[in-house]
């Protein structure tokens, strides 16, 4: 089939080259020219494993190119989708100008009988609005709407859109079905479910779903904070939730909360729009869970200002506590391992708090140093983790990289100032670094609490979305 892609960022560009792998004739578009040359030479300007290796495997068979042009999108076929973002709106709502505007400069383009197919994850009601704009603008022909969200983790986004745990198709008619399910084929023929719905549904099932991940990691963050009055164990309290199959332990991982650009965005987004349409219930329990994650950031705060009076020494000038001077390294900057974006990042968050409150921040991330300069330029960055902790007066471990799990704390004790660090994220083997004289403070331990629950060393762990 030939397929067009619209808009080609984190989302477009992945389903662009995934639909020419699995031998559809693509067309990506995007209004960034820039962008459009970049994919045409077989690389994205965003990491993704093997997204680069699979762009430039496609363009050479001839299956997938990518253009600024909506009137070559028009002529090119008849099934359109659409992966143009929907970021949060101040008070929470999502902004659709992205979306509509898409429509409606390709619907100009269209000629024959045509669908568009909506990835991009928006409240319920968007595709019917669109519709009526795309038939108001199209020159002719009928054209119809479906939606058919993504559910896409940055850092498996390839393997999530080739091996699918499912793929859900929101319709209004026998033929777009039809269309969809010879779309996806490929991965219908090996395996993957494939769930008919109405366009409500299918709006609402990425946000449904983003917004219930995100509740478990508010929920055991919430635990977490009994459990460090009670002195309890909260990764213990982990293992035991989880191994009931009706919870599951995926995202019961206590620590600095959840970021990135879709859980803040789609809880924030579906708690208004429950808000709009009255739903006080869900109104209510998603804005909770927007709110205990928001509190992370200010308890690792707290935290550093704790780590740094515990070190205080006699005749310093500043207060107990006070940032004000103080030297910070913080390990992390992206918004979990494996990725280099820092949207709505935890680590760097937390970088800027510690900043304002007069701290000399220095930050170090394998991968996302570049776009953290580039979102907050007031920092100061280092070329490694051991840089970064050079002279530092306390450590943040604020991403599970694996690189951080496995540096030795005997040498970053060399480096540093002082022996203080800050387990944001359940990311360094504790007791490897208290055997070495390490003060060591968590989100998931009682305040001075000399053990650490379930000690062991945190291999990086992907999260959706």
């Amino acid at each position: 089939m030939r397929l067009s892609v619209i808009g080609c960022g984190h989302l477009g560009a992945v389903h662009a080259a995934c639909m020419a792998e699995i031998g559809h004739d693509v067309l990506g578009v995007d209004i960034d020219e820039g962008k459009a040359a970049l994919l045409n030479s077989g690389r994205a300007w965003f990491h993704e494993p093997d997204l680069d290796e699979m762009l430039a495997r496609n363009i050479a068979a001839g299956r997938l190119r990518f253009t600024s042009s909506f009137a070559e999108a028009g002529d090119f076929g008849n099934v359109h989708f659409l992966g143009v973002a929907t970021p949060g709106l101040a008070d929470g709502s999502y902004d659709l100008s992205q979306v509509t505007a898409a429509v409606a400069m390709l619907a100009r383009h269209l000629r024959g009988e045509s669908l568009i197919v909506g990835k991009s994850t928006v409240p319920p009601g968007t595709a019917a609005s669109l519709l009526e704009l795309a038939e108001d603008v199209a020159s002719g022909g009928g054209v119809e709407i479906a939606w058919n969200p993504e559910f896409l983790r940055e850092g498996c986004a390839v393997k999530d859109t080739l091996v699918p745990d499912r793929i859900v198709a929101g319709v209004t008619s026998h033929i777009a079905e039809a269309t969809l399910r010879e779309v996806y084929r490929p991965l219908t023929e090996v395996g993957t479910p494939l769930v008919v719905t109405d366009l409500a549904t299918a709006e609402l099932v990425k946000g449904a779903a983003n917004a219930f991940l995100a509740s478990k990691i508010s929920f055991i963050n919430a635990m977490a904070d009994i459990c460090s009055v009670m002195n309890g164990d909260v990764q213990a309290l982990a293992e035991a939730l989880g191994m009931d199959p009706r919870i599951g332990r995926s995202f019961l991982r206590a620590g600095i909360g959840y970021g990135g650009a879709c859980l803040p965005k789609d809880v924030r987004g579906l708690a208004a729009f429950a808000e709009q349409i009255g739903v006080d219930s869900a109104n209510k329990w998603l804005v909770l869970a927007d709110s205990i994650n928001a509190a992370r950031r200010e308890r690792v705060v707290c935290t550093v200002k704790e780590a740094i009076a515990a070190e205080a020494q006699d005749g310093d000038s500043a207060p107990e506590g006070s940032l004000r001077g103080k030297r910070v390294a913080v390990w992390g900057a992206a918004f979990k391992p494996g990725t280099d974006d820092v949207r709505d990042s935890p680590g760097l968050d937390v970088a800027c708090r510690l900043h304002l409150l007069g701290a000399k921040v220095t930050v170090y991330d394998p991968m996302a140093a570049g776009n953290a300069l580039a979102e907050s330029p007031e920092l100061d960055y280092a070329n490694s983790a051991l840089e970064a902790a050079k002279n530092a007066d306390v450590i943040v471990v604020a991403t599970g990289w694996r690189e951080f799990a496995e540096i030795s704390p005997v040498v970053v004790g060399e480096a540093a100032a002082s022996m203080a660090v800050v387990d944001a994220c359940q990311g360094i083997g504790v007791v490897a670094w208290r055997e070495v004289g390490w003060r060591v403070l968590s989100l998931t331990a009682a305040s001075g609490d000399d053990r650490h629950a379930g000690d062991r060393v945190v291999a990086a762990e992907l999260r959706m979305h």
